[in-house]
């Protein structure tokens, strides 16, 4: 089964090479830095440290407050941190700029990971998810690494496709040295496919261990002040195609009722960002790009947040957020950043990437689910007019965010025994 997906994987390489550059016609990045994602990555990173990876945007906002406590915790200690997307590098190089080494994760060919494990020499590699690439995973089990799935999860859907794998699977998980499920349904399911107890820790969501900095709510305070002191701010943001038109609709309607409102509008993707500003010129509004460093106006009715790692600042300067990939069947996005901020959070139905999550603000009011641009214009409003219902929502989402912090303590804990005694 393993010759057979690698030999698979070495006849695919020409049209991995055609997607990519499909992928650049809209976003230039991914014509770039091909080598490392064949493991040529000398200069670029420093051995004998900490390796961690992060395939996308989501994975790597998780990360963040762990490599933040490694760094804190083991300051010697080089940290390599590995992506596959240009926009989850982008998130990598704006949280933590110089303070840890970033370069592509190669692709899983046991040439090019092995070449890449030579050059890393991690003493310890940090998987947020569940991601399993077979050859990677052997390469460190024969290098006698240990591996850790931090933050892991398994939906039913993937513990099903899994399952039909079996000795395979079974054989990949043995070699894997812990895995650190968000839950214990996640755990189960990595038991059924053929995980040892011993090789299980269960230790809740890393997403939930995000805070506003105090620099953070300086700043948003002050951008603030400078965007609209005496406005109220709505944002939606990681809107995919389709929700864009829905949220302008709504944009429109509200401005009847509230002519002062202001809609910071943040795409996903950074290649969706000509597309936006293309439908709100079209749409007749105001709008300025937050690019631009321009400060709006009283007349500005929508920003278009077309800037890389400043959601979080973004979210502070509003009074309520629509998180995107739920008005369309994408699966949402994360709600546990406005959380944070104390706002109320409104999402589509669409919420199967943040199941538990979602599952726990609702049942504590802490989410406002809506479906469409009316359902929008009708929630939103509400919130506008109702000060103390506004408060409610926005303390109700932060109180989950707190209840169910201590994931990254406890994932900390576990680590321990793979990395060098701390020096004081």
């Amino acid at each position: 089964m393993e010759l057979l997906y690698t030999i698979l994987l070495y006849l695919i390489q020409p049209l991995v090479w055609l997607r990519l550059l499909l992928r650049s016609r809209k976003a230039p990045a991914y014509r770039k830095r091909w080598a490392e994602r064949y493991g040529f990555c000398r200069n670029k990173v420093k051995p004998d440290g900490i390796l961690l990876h992060s395939v996308s945007v989501g994975e790597t906002l998780a990360a963040i407050p762990l490599v933040r406590a490694l760094r804190h915790r083991y300051p010697t200690l080089p940290i390599t941190v590995t992506t596959m997307t240009p926009t989850g590098s982008e998130r990598v190089m704006s949280a933590f700029g110089k303070d840890v080494h970033h370069v592509y994760l190669p692709y899983d060919l046991p040439c090019a990971m092995g070449r890449f494990l030579d050059t890393v020499r991690p003493k310890l590699v940090i998987v947020m998810e569940t991601e399993l690439w077979p050859n990677m995973i052997a390469a460190l089990n024969r290098r006698k690494i240990p591996l850790v799935i931090a933050n892991a999860r398994l939906s039913e859907r993937s513990a099903k496709g899994y399952g039909k794998l079996g000795r395979f699977m079974r054989r990949l998980l043995s070699r894997i040295t812990l895995i650190a499920a968000q839950t214990q349904e996640d755990g189960d399911r990595f038991m059924q496919l053929g995980l040892k107890r011993g090789q299980l820790a269960v230790t809740g969501s890393l997403k939930f261990d995000i805070s506003v900095t105090p620099e953070l709510a300086a700043k948003a305070i002050t951008l603030r002040r400078q965007w609209a002191p005496r406005r109220k701010v709505w944002i939606a943001t990681s809107t995919h195609d389709g929700e864009e038109t829905i949220i302008l609709q709504a944009h429109r309607k509200l401005l009847e009722t509230f002519p002062d409102l202001l809609l910071i509008l943040v795409p996903r993707h950074p290649e969706r960002f000509p597309d936006a500003r293309e439908m709100v010129r079209k749409g007749g509004f105001s709008f300025i790009m937050r690019s631009s460093g321009e400060i709006p106006s009283g007349s500005t009715q929508v920003v278009i947040g077309d800037t890389m790692g400043e959601l979080m600042l973004l979210y502070g300067i509003a009074d309520m957020a629509f998180v995107g990939g739920s008005l369309v069947e994408r699966g949402g996005h994360n709600p546990l950043e406005p959380a944070a901020h104390a706002i109320p959070v409104l999402m589509g139905p669409h919420t199967f990437n943040f199941k538990d999550i979602c599952a726990r603000l609702q049942a504590a009011d802490g989410l406002i689910t809506v479906t469409d641009a009316d359902s929008l214009v009708k929630e939103v409003s509400t919130l506008l007019t109702d000060e103390d219902y506004r408060l409610w929502c926005g303390r109700h989402a932060v109180e989950v965010l707190h209840q169910n912090q201590g994931a990254l303590t406890r994932l900390l804990q576990l680590l321990q025994p793979y990395l060098p005694q701390r020096s004081h």
